[in-house]
Formats: structure tokens, sequence, C-alpha cells
């Protein structure tokens, strides 16, 4: 955050100043009182639950400078009318101040992790800013763009949606220099509608670069690759293709006895080979997508290759790996899933059974999937199945296609607590369970669970 008096900020963002201090921010902007650091901006964002105006005594009490309120509180604040659209409105002024190369990210799977390549792959040659974990909407891509400052090199964002015109509104807020659309899936499309309507709102991305930015596309998926024309036809941006039919070219993809690709990448006339130390064949293609973006950023590939193979899953519950003392390996996917996700998440596991290890999965629903849900998740159930998975526990009534269509490996549990009940008194050393469930269905505590028993 660059310093900001409340006064300034008031102007920027059509608020009154409240209270007879006029601070200066020095700090990052925060909506959580307990992370609030000296000099800070506390925003108070009213949700469904949680009124943060009731905590603002607790962040001022904590060093923070000032609030950002929709109503006027005791200490220094600035009161605006809507809160969201204020941080926003702050966010695009502050960026307009500095001249960091923003990088925003999008798709139906894979933007967490190709985000922390990116960011992994540019900070050693530049002061880098990236979103943390899955901050990716209406709060979370100003929350990070105020993180940055003029130092800044580099700006990593990752946009998600929830519906059309989503990612139009926080591209107004940080507009992109290199955009990059991953992939259009089955994710959400309970509320999209359609693969088509989430292909359009994932290319309003594109749509925001201007003519000398750089579209970072598949181009092994249909609903983005150029030669479709439905997405490169949306902006006058150079596009640099990813995949194993792309500018950036990916080939002679292999897992080792750890699950981790090894690969290698060419564009142009040169060509590397390396690999990524996460689990799964299609950390590949991420590597991928992130060679590329790191290429319109200016990187050099022999550099991005070497930076790739040190580049650690920096995200929590994305494929996190905990060894117990009793050798059972725990898998903690639980961040989100969709059925993409879950299959290579499912691939990636089974690729690792060796001498005889044992493997099971703990699935929980996935969610948003509309009017083929239950097919979709009958489809992961026999995945399994035909994988091998010795024991495939299905958790609560949303999931129970996956457990009837796994056979005889399928189980069904009430919820959480009976689902680490099942496999814990099933796993025996050296076992390896694989959890992963939409967001929603909180299976982050069987992992949690299993983790602590040995």
């Amino acid at each position: 955050m660059i310093p900001m008096s409340l006064s300034q900020i008031a102007d920027v963002v059509g608020g009154a100043v409240h209270g007879e201090q006029d601070p200066v921010i020095t700090a990052p902007v925060a909506v959580d009182s307990r992370v609030v650091e000296p000099g800070g901006l506390f925003v108070a964002v009213a949700g469904e639950r949680v009124d943060g105006h009731d905590f603002v005594a607790q962040a001022l009490g904590q060093g923070a400078a000032g609030a950002l309120v929709s109503r006027a509180v005791e200490g220094p604040c600035v009161v605006v009318d809507d809160v969201i659209a204020a941080l926003g409105d702050l966010a695009h002024a502050v960026l307009a101040q500095i001249t960091p190369l923003v990088i925003a990210i999008t798709g139906s799977q894979g933007k967490t992790t190709v985000k922390d390549l990116v960011a992994q792959c540019l900070e050693s040659s530049g002061p880098t800013i990236a979103a943390a974990g899955s901050f990716n909407n209406e709060l979370g891509v100003p929350l990070t763009v105020l993180r940055a400052d003029e130092a800044t090199r580099y700006l990593v964002l990752e946009m998600g949606a929830r519906g059309v015109g989503h990612i139009a509104a926080l591209c107004a807020i940080a507009r992109p220099d290199i955009g990059v659309v991953l992939n259009v899936g089955s994710a959400h499309v309970g509320e999209f509608g359609s693969p088509e309507l989430t292909a359009q709102a994932k290319g309003e991305l594109i749509e925001a670069l201007s003519s000398g930015g750089v579209a970072v596309l598949n181009a092994d998926d249909p609903r983005t690759a150029p030669s479709s024309g439905t997405m490169a036809g949306r902006t006058s941006a150079r596009i640099l293709t990813f995949g194993i039919g792309g500018d950036v070219a990916l080939g002679d993809v292999r897992l080792d006895e750890s699950g981790e690709p090894s690969f290698t990448i060419t564009y142009g006339r040169e060509s590397i080979q390396t690999h990524v130390p996460q689990i799964g064949m299609h950390q590949a293609m991420n590597a991928a997508a992130a060679a590329a973006a790191c290429l319109a950023a200016g990187l050099d590939l022999a550099t991005i290759g070497e930076r790739l193979a040190h580049a650690c899953a920096r995200s929590p519950m994305r494929m996190s790996r905990t060894i117990r003392e009793d050798g059972v390996l725990v898998i903690d996917d639980t961040y989100n899933a969709n059925p993409e996700s879950v299959a290579a998440a499912l691939e990636g596991v089974a690729h690792l059974r060796s001498d005889g290890r044992r493997i099971s999965a703990v699935l929980g629903e996935m969610l948003e999937l509309g009017s083929e849900s239950d097919e979709l998740h009958r489809q992961v159930g026999r995945l399994a199945a035909e994988l091998g998975f010795d024991l495939v526990v299905a958790v609560g009534d949303g999931a129970q296609p996956v457990a009837e269509a796994a056979g005889e490996a399928g189980v069904l549990a009430r919820d959480v607590d009976d689902a680490a009940r099942i496999v814990s008194a099933w796993l025996m050393p050296d076992d390896i369970v694989l959890v992963k469930a939409s967001r929603g269905a909180r299976l982050e505590r069987v992992s949690a669970a299993l983790r602590s028993m040995s």
C-alpha cells in the first residue's frame, strides 16, 4: 500500500472523513481485524453472518490507523455508501499511481496453482505481489492490489467469476497487461447455466487487454483455442498459446515414482526439460501455462525451467502431502473440486501405487454442477473403480452416486465425522489416502483428523 491519508482516501472513494484525526495509512488493507497490521486500514464488510463494523474498535486497538465503513463509528474512519465498491475504487486509484506488470489468471480449474507457479518464477526477477490463496473475487482482487507499492515489478492476480460480468468488473479495478485463460470446464455450470456462458465470462479477461497486451490461451481446449475463433476474436492483443499443440509446446510428459511430472517445453527453436515437484500429470499443463505467462512477461525459457523445478505447492489444501509416523500418506486436495480436477487428482494418486500400497479416496460433493450433477458424480466413482482404488468413501447424500458407481470399493459416509472414522479404521501403515471435495463440503476436517492419527 502506498502511503495515503484518510482524507486522500476519502477523495478517491467519494467518502467523508469521520473523526478529528487524519492519519496516514502506511500498511496493508485488511478485512479481518485479527490480522490488521500497525498503520493499516481496516475495511468493515457487513456479511451475512458477521458485520465488520462490530470489530472496528478491536482493529484500531491492534494498531490500525483508520477504517473504511458504511456507517460512522468511534475512531478515525472514512464513511462510504458501499464499502466493497469503495475498496475497488481505492485499489484502482492506487494501481494508477504505480507501474507493475499486471498478470491476471482465470479458468475453471488450476487458477491458484498457476498463479503460484507464475509468482515463484517471477519473484527472483523483481519484487512480486501475488494473490494469497484464492483471493480472486471483488474483495480478494483489490486486497491483493493494495499490497503493491512503488517498488512492485510484478502483480499476479487470480480472477474468479460466479456469473457473466464478474471478471469484467475485476478488470475494471485492475486492467491486466497479460491475461491467462487456462480452460473452460464444468465448474460452476450450475451458476453460469452452460459451458458457453462460462466461456463468455472467462473471455472478459481477454477483452480487457489493450492492443499492447498478451492473451495466453490453452491451445488444447476447444473453447479457448484460437482455431475456434470464439475467444481469440474478442481481443486485439497478441495471442500466445500453450499446451500440446501450443506456441509454448508441452511434450514428453512422464510421472516419477513420487507422482511428479517431468516434461519438455518448447518455444520457437528452444527446448528445455524440467519438472514440477507437485503430484499429478495435470501439473505439467499448469506449468506450461505458467511458462507462457512468464515468457510474455519477458523471462527466458531456461530461467523459467530452472525456477519451475523448485516451485512448491504454496497454497494450502491443493494436493498437499503429509506423511504420518506410520507411513500413511495423506493428500489434502480439499480446497475445491469439479469433475476435471477430481479426475486429475485420482489419476495422480493412482500412479503413486507401488510395492502393494493400498489407495483410498474420501470424496465429497462437487457443487454447482446443475442438472448433470448425479451423472458427473457417477463418472467419478467409475473412474476411481477403474483406477483400482481399494476404498472410496463418499461423504453426504449429494455424493451418494460416487459410492454407488465405485462398486465394491464404495462406501457412503453420513458426514465428515463418519468419513474420518471409516477411513481411520481401514488404514494400514504405508497406505495412501486422497481427500477431495468442493469447498462447501468442508472435507479439510477429514484431512486434519487423518493427519493427527497414526
